[in-house]
């Protein structure tokens, strides 16, 4: 049965001890599959996370003619095996400039960025395209640097949809401005070594874009010839159960923790925990990733005031998430003072009420405000379903007993019923 679309958490009434998995890491997983499809042997990707955004990248590599196979996870039930079997040099065939090949890739910016990279490696023409918002958000920085290399992109707005004219490898050098979006920098390392690119980075230091070192790290330590690659658990993911924790009581040293957290240093969001409590000032360019929107939302229930700084790439994501996140925070209850590209979150628990949650079709906006729901009274989160993107099961595993879940109450709110485990899976 498919999750309703609205569904209300009831609030946690007891300490919580629990051991909680998470799928595996959205932003790994996509890279990994572009390093596997290039590789020169069959490659084997464990504790891949399989959502829809993996499941976007791996459906059109399916249809640009790459062998993809698929075994289910002991560990987890929202990861996958991969096994991939690489091009070893081999050209990938497009369409033509009157039938383009079509590359869907939803609102997958990390699909839209890494592919219109690859897809540049092959011959012919390739269309990608994806949602409405997908079709809004940036992609200019990227197509000039394609271009640069010599590249043909069509695109009237610099936008998707775009038409890709794949050239094969050519010898090049370019600059990509990675204001907007690290993944611009990330898509060309991914298919520098095979494109045969330099790529300099514009805009920002390296030193300020975590997830460019992310793809640097992973490509020197993937196996380019075949063999076995292992997928972290996402940290970003792992943030909504480290805030859980933080806001719950405790009698006798309860605590929820996430299993085989991370302990490499590849995302940036493995250190949220070091973030609660949360301190004065937090900054979205060079402390946390995505999970600063987590720290956001919980920020109400701190004791001081928490400016978090730098979050003008949230307005370009899956929604605009600045806006999104003062807009639902003050139907809330919550004080937010939004200057510039910084929110400043004020104490705000005992004025905390229940309110309808917008997600805006955004699952992080609806994981982080089910989080507030824990220890708020009357939060309902709209269309919740929209969890599908990373974490399918994150529902479930609020309301799956302890240890492995939370044991929180989920319901139906147009009928008062308790929604079985199975009705809270996001498909």
């Amino acid at each position: 049965m498919p999750l309703p679309e609205i569904i209300e958490i009831v609030p946690l009434s007891a300490p919580v001890s629990a051991v909680v998995t998470v799928p595996g890491s959205k932003s790994i997983t996509n890279r990994a599959l572009i390093l596997a499809a290039l590789a020169d042997g069959a490659v084997t990707l464990r504790g891949a996370l399989w959502s829809e955004d993996t499941q976007i990248m791996t459906a059109a590599l399916r249809d640009l003619g790459l062998s993809v196979e698929l075994e289910a996870d002991t560990n987890e039930f929202c990861n996958r095996t991969i096994r991939l079997t690489g091009l070893g040099g081999r050209e990938l065939n497009g369409g033509t400039i009157d039938h383009p090949l079509s590359l869907f890739v939803g609102n997958a910016g990390t699909a839209a960025r890494f592919l219109a990279a690859f897809v540049c490696l092959g011959r012919g023409v390739f269309r990608l395209h994806g949602t409405a918002r997908m079709h809004e958000r940036p992609q200019a920085a990227l197509f000039a640097a394609l271009r640069s290399l010599g590249y043909r992109v069509d695109s009237p707005n610099n936008r998707l949809p775009a038409d890709i004219h794949g050239a094969g490898p050519r010898a090049g050098n370019c600059q990509v401005d990675i204001s907007e979006s690290s993944q611009f920098a990330s898509a060309l390392l991914l298919c520098a070594g095979q494109g045969k690119w330099q790529i300099e980075l514009g805009g920002e230091s390296e030193e300020e874009a975590p997830y460019v070192a992310m793809t640097r790290q992973l490509i020197s330590a993937f196996p380019k010839s075949g063999g076995e690659f292992q997928i972290e658990p996402d940290a970003s993911s792992a943030s909504y159960f480290y805030a859980a924790n933080w806001l719950m009581p405790r009698k006798h040293g309860e605590r929820i923790e996430v299993a085989a957290f991370p302990k490499s240093d590849w995302q940036i969001d493995a250190a949220f925990p070091q973030f609660l409590p949360l301190p004065a000032e937090v900054s979205r360019r060079r402390e946390l990733g995505d999970s600063i929107m987590t720290a956001i939302a919980v920020a109400p229930f701190g004791d001081a005031p928490a400016k978090f700084r730098d979050l003008q790439r949230l307005r370009v994501q899956e929604c605009e998430r600045v806006a999104a996140l003062k807009t639902e925070l003050a139907k809330c209850g919550a004080t937010v003072i939004e200057e510039k590209d910084d929110l400043t979150v004020f104490p705000s628990a005992g004025k905390m009420r229940g309110a309808e949650i917008e997600t805006y079709n955004d699952h992080r906006m609806a994981m982080c405000f089910a989080i507030v729901g824990l220890k708020t009274e009357g939060i309902r989160i709209k269309n919740p379903s929209c969890v599908k993107k990373t974490f399918p099961n994150f529902f479930q595993k609020l309301a799956a007993p302890a240890p492995s879940g939370l044991g929180a109450t989920i319901l139906d709110p147009r009928s008062g019923r308790v929604l079985s485990g199975e009705e809270l899976f996001a498909d």
